[in-house]
Order: C-alpha cells, then sequence, then structure tokens
C-alpha cells in the first residue's frame, strides 16, 4: 500500500487513493514510494552482514545510537525535510488522542472558528496497536459523544455479572464484590478496544480532523527558545546495516501551537520530553505491568455474554503482583477475552509473564471454559500501575501529556480507557481557550498551557485516582497479596482514601531483580498445544510485521552490556521478559561465547523491555510507520 501525505492521486500499484498535506513535494514522495514498490517486485533485497570486531560483535545500527553526520555513507544525501503547519498536532491515534481531537473540533464548530487538527498514529490503521480487556467505564464517552448509541459506538456487552477468585493451584476461592468495591463492574461494557478506537476516528473524521496512520512520530523539534514547536514522523528507505538505501526519504515536519503527547504507556518521545523539560522530578517513578491477552471462541454453551471473571493467585506467588480476566462479549459469536496481568517490579529474573500465562490456563476453572474452543488472536502491551504518586509534571512551552503517556490507570479497577479519554478532552478544552485567544501575548514560541493540570485537579480523574492512591503500594508487605487485599479492604472500604498517609511504590521496576544465583529457576510445563501455546505461533496471531531490511529499533546504548551483565548476572532476563521472542542468546560463531540476538521484527511493541532491562541499555525507538502488530479489535 502506498501511504503518502501528498495532494490526492491515485496510485496504480496499491489502487487507493491517498488523501492530502496538499503540496507537490509530497507527490515526489509518492514517486519514490511507487518505485520502491516495483523494486520489491523485480530485485530481491540483499542484507549486510553485521559488522563486528575482534571483541564485541555490533548489534545496534540505529542512527540515535551512531549519528549519521559521522558516517561517510550519508555524505551527500538530501537531509531537508518537508514541514507543514497545524493549529494542534496530536501524536497518537488511541483513546486519549482521539477524544482530544475530537473535542478540539466540536469547541471549534461551536464557536465558528477554523482550527486545524491533526493526527499521528504508527499503526497501519486506526485501532491496529490498541490492546486492552477491556471492561470500559462510559462516564467520558457520555460526556464527549451523549448520543452514542444511536452513532453505532460497538458497546454491544453490557456486564451482567462480576466473579472474583482466589486461586490454588486446584482449588477457586470465591471472593465476594461489595458495591462500591473497586472491582464493581455496574454499568460498564466489556468491548474490543480496537474496535472502539476506530469508531472513535470515524468520529474525528466526521468533524474535519486529520488523521495519518501509518507514520510514526520520531522527533520531538524545538523553537530556538527551547519550546515545543512540532514532531517530525520517521525517515524511511534506511538499511539494516544504517546506510541509505537508493529510496531513501526524510521524514515530515509537523508544526503546532501546541502538541499533544498521546503516545500510550511508556511512549518514546514522552521519555526524551521527561528529561528535557525535568518532568518527573517531583512525583515517583512509574511502575508497570505487562498485560498479555488472547482471543478464543468457545463452545456456546459455555457462554455467558455480560460475565466479568477475575482472579488473583496461583501461579503467581504471594509476593508477585499479577491477576487474571475472562469476559465473555456479545459479538455475535460466543467469544471471551482473556488475559494475565503480571507486575513489572518481581524480583525473580527467572520468570515469564509469557508462560505464567500460558500455566495459568490450564487451572480447572479456566480450562473448563476454553476446552473445545480455539484461539483466534494474541498480543501484548506494558500499562502504567503507578497511580496518583507517579503522575508527572503535564504541562511545558508547547506541548502536554494526555492518557496512559503520564499514566492515568486506575490500577484497582485495572482501567484506564476513561481516565485517558477525559484527560484527552481536558487537553483539548484549554488548548482551546489558549489558542483562540485574540489577547494572548504567550512568553514562548510553543503556548504553556498550565491550566490544564489544574483542570485535572478539578476534574473526576484527579478524585478518583487519589482515592485508590495506596492500594497499588500496599502489596508492598511481608504478607504480598494477601496484605494488599487486607489494606484494601479495611481502608478502601470504610475510609475511602481519606486515610491521611499516602504509600510509597519501591522505586524503578528495572531495579527490582535479583541476581539469578540468588533465585531458583522456575521449572514451566510444555505447552499442549490446545489450551497453552509456545511463543512464536501465538506472536503469528498477532499479524506483527516489520519491514526485515531496517535498523533494529530495539536499540542498544552499549553493545557489549547484554552479555557482560544481563546474562553473566540475571541469566539474560530479556528472553523470558519479552512476549514476542525479540531477544535470544546465541553461541558466536567462533563457539567461544554468547551474543545476543535481536529478533525485531517480532515486536509487538509493548514496550516491556525497554521497562524491566535491568542495565537499562535497551532503548526503544518507532520503526517504519506501518510497522509492528495488526491488531483486529484487542
Amino acid at each position: 500500500m502506498c501511504n503518502c501525505m501528498g495532494m490526492v492521486l491515485s496510485c496504480s500499484v496499491c489502487d487507493v487513493i491517498v488523501l492530502p498535506f496538499i503540496c507537490i513535494f509530497k507527490a515526489r514522495r509518492c514517486i519514490r514510494a511507487l518505485k520502491a514498490v516495483r523494486a520489491e517486485h523485480v530485485a530481491p533485497q540483499v542484507y549486510s552482514t553485521r559488522w563486528s570486531s575482534s571483541t564485541v560483535p555490533r548489534i545496534t545500527t540505529h542512527y540515535t545510537v551512531y549519528p549519521r553526520d559521522k558516517d561517510p555513507r550519508w555524505e551527500g544525501m538530501e537531509m531537508e525535510r518537508f514541514a507543514d503547519e497545524a493549529d494542534v498536532v496530536i501524536v497518537g491515534g488511541g483513546p486519549a488522542g482521539l477524544s482530544a481531537a475530537i473535542r478540539l473540533k466540536q469547541l471549534a464548530n461551536q464557536h465558528e472558528k477554523e482550527l486545524r487538527v491533526c493526527v499521528v498514529e504508527k499503526a497501519s490503521q486506526i485501532g491496529a496497536h490498541t490492546l486492552s480487556g477491556a471492561c470500559l467505564e462510559p462516564t467520558a464517552l457520555n460526556e464527549l459523544i451523549p448520543d452514542w448509541k444511536e452513532r453505532g459506538a460497538p458497546l454491544n456487552t453490557p456486564v451482567t455479572e462480576d466473579k472474583f477468585a482466589i486461586l490454588t493451584e486446584k482449588y477457586r476461592i470465591p471472593v465476594p464484590i461489595l458495591p462500591g468495591l473497586p472491582m464493581n463492574n455496574h454499568g460498564n461494557y466489556l468491548v474490543r478496544l480496537g474496535h472502539f478506537v476506530r469508531w472513535l476516528g470515524e468520529q474525528a473524521e466526521e468533524l474535519g480532523v486529520e488523521l495519518y496512520p501509518g507514520y510514526a512520530a520520531a522527533e520531538v523539534l524545538f523553537h530556538e527558545d527551547g519550546s515545543v514547536k512540532g514532531i517530525a514522523t520517521n525517515d524511511v528507505g534506511i538499511g539494516k546495516d544504517g546506510s541509505p538505501k537508493d529510496v531513501f526519504e526524510r521524514g515530515m515536519e509537523l508544526h503546532a501551537k501546541v502538541t499533544l503527547f498521546g503516545e500510550g504507556c511508556h511512549g518514546h518521545l514522552a521519555k526524551q520530553l521527561y528529561k528535557q523539560f525535568n518532568l518527573r522530578e517531583n512525583c515517583e517513578p512509574q511502575t508497570y505491568a505487562i498485560g498479555l491477552k488472547e482471543l478464543w471462541v468457545i463452545d456456546e454453551k459455555k457462554w455467558r455474554p455480560g460475565r466479568t471473571e477475575h482472579s488473583v493467585g496461583w501461579p503467581l506467588n504471594r509476593n508477585t503482583y499479577g491477576g487474571s480476566f475472562l469476559y465473555h462479549l456479545n459479538e455475535g459469536e460466543p467469544l471471551v477475552a482473556l488475559g494475565f496481568v503480571v507486575g513489572l517490579d518481581y524480583t525473580n529474573p527467572y520468570l515469564s509473564p509469557f508462560r505464567e500465562f500460558q500455566r495459568w490456563k490450564h487451572h480447572p476453572s479456566i480450562m473448563s471454559t476454553l476446552e473445545g474452543g480455539n484461539r483466534i488472536a494474541y498480543g501484548a502491551r506494558a500499562l502504567n500501575e503507578g497511580g496518583f504518586q507517579s503522575i508527572p509534571k503535564l504541562t511545558f512551552p508547547g506541548g502536554m501529556l494526555i492518557g496512559c503517556s503520564p499514566g492515568f490507570m486506575n490500577v484497582p479497577k485495572i482501567k484506564g480507557t476513561h481516565t485517558a479519554m477525559k484527560s484527552g478532552m481536558l487537553a483539548a478544552e484549554t488548548a482551546f481557550s489558549k489558542i483562540t485567544d485574540e489577547n494572548l501575548q504567550s512568553e514562548t514560541a510553543g503556548l504553556y498551557i498550565p491550566e490544564y493540570k489544574e483542570a485535572l485537579e478539578k476534574s473526576w480523574i484527579w478524585k478518583e485516582l487519589y482515592a485508590v492512591r495506596n492500594i497499588r503500594p500496599s502489596f508492598h508487605n511481608y504478607f504480598g497479596l494477601y496484605g494488599g487485599m487486607l489494606y484494601t479492604g479495611i481502608f478502601y472500604w470504610f475510609l475511602r482514601g481519606k486515610e491521611p498517609w499516602t504509600l510509597k511504590h519501591n522505586g524503578l521496576d528495572s531495579a527490582q531483580l535479583k541476581p539469578a544465583k540468588d533465585c531458583a529457576p522456575i521449572e514451566y510445563p510444555k505447552p499442549d498445544g490446545k489450551i497453552s501455546f509456545d511463543l512464536l505461533s501465538s506472536v503469528a496471531l498477532s499479524g506483527t510485521n516489520h519491514e526485515h531490511d531496517q535498523p533494529p529499533h530495539l536499540t542498544l546504548k552499549d553493545d557489549s552490556v547484554p552479555v557482560a551483565q544481563n546474562l553473566a548476572i540475571y541469566d539474560g532476563p530479556e528472553q523470558r521478559f519479552c512476549p514476542a521472542g525479540v531477544y535470544e542468546y546465541v553461541p558466536l560463531e567462533t563457539g567461544d561465547g554468547m551474543r545476543l540476538q535481536i529478533n525485531a521484527q517480532n515486536c509487538v511493541h509493548c514496550k516491556t523491555c525497554d521497562i524491566k532491562d535491568p542495565s537499562q541499555n535497551i532503548n526503544w525507538v518507532v520503526p517504519e510507520g506501518s510497522g509492528g502488530p495488526a491488531y483486529n479489535g484487542m
């Protein structure tokens, strides 16, 4: 498919019409893209061999680690980028970004103002990188689009039944869900979040929002005064060895009065902004979990549309935070969404979240639902669990952080879509006021909007997150899971978060692993191919695909660290915490040691490696646009 931001033109190779940034320069981009497609069909790709030295094989070839201005292969290359202007640029076409875009255009239409809003999204289609449980609380949706039912929003399954249990290896201990506790889902909907996000995209386009899927925001741009100017999309046509290919093309610059960053959990541009503006100075480090999910079509006799089932306990020990969900969806077939969440503050380097998930499915209470069924989809994504204590500074000259990028997830509810949407709406409202203020005298070229934080503090988001702030860190005690549940039952039930203290998290997840010599290896059963499955066949169900001949987007700051530290001290934990088989240690060709092999084409963009790497040597950056998973309603 020929994706370009050029003038309206017909592409004979992919037989589609592409919509504009109206500019003749763009027509040239499309022609070059067509040449690339034709070249793929007439000539085999030639891959260069990995560079190596006498000591450490070279793994990383990305220009963020090895600058191109020092590489003779880049001499004489045209590096000028085309720039376009908008009023607001939004990075990320998820619930937060699309809600912000919709709200901006609603306000513009209401006040009869011209406002150009552009959304860039790295997935090939809106919703294709979206993964969540998901049990949606419709509070923000009701505010944003009150007539969502009439507009055909894909909320087909109201929750009709809640179940919660503690699992032991063989038994299930039911736990009552009392009214007012976080796990009570009365009034919520079970959804396929990717389908919901796609629907939000349709609502945004109807209002005049410009959506650009398949374009990854790779760089934050700054004015001379230090304020954010906008973003640049990534370059394309770079070989695996880091050299320019014949079809090399620079990315585009998108400039805006204000840029909203809604990349999702652990966004790579947000990481840069944290450092640039010291946004995490007055908050605790973010803590995370990894969520793994599958879709199954089950025996219709076992199907209970509207039922939610959550559990804690087995197969995790009491000091490893995590749990499961199993949702019965009403989507025209007997479909269930099931998943397993593991807190990334776990300590045993031998733990594999993926294999814990597969083992969990063999519990009698879970297996009885799945037997005779057919698994049709798999995926994984990191999620924020820091809550109130870990919210960074959200505003800076020229930009704001929205959604799961800063982290507004309500952890005990296991819900963040409603808070992400609301944050985007509040960002839109405060940005609109500033952009349309004819008497505004801004001290910086990029608008600074501190009113966004003030609006959040007055909203139900702040009250909701404050009330549950101590639940997640309460699990850090000798009794672990059971101590945390006791705390929740006593203090949240009676005080609703009004206790006069705020508990702290344990610090960075990357600092929690113990050396392998101090931990017992975990023996996992082999997958049976019916209930449990191997990793690579699972990744195949995610639709993941990347252009092979490009630099690996899983970059290493130092290629020697994986073997010298991660393998030597922690027995190579990246082999186990990655849910897609990206990392593996293989023998050197000389036979006298090991090297890390990065299978970047497997990456499902979960960001776990960037979070959990004990050496903090892995830096996840965006691959070429459209690469990654191709989730269908995950």
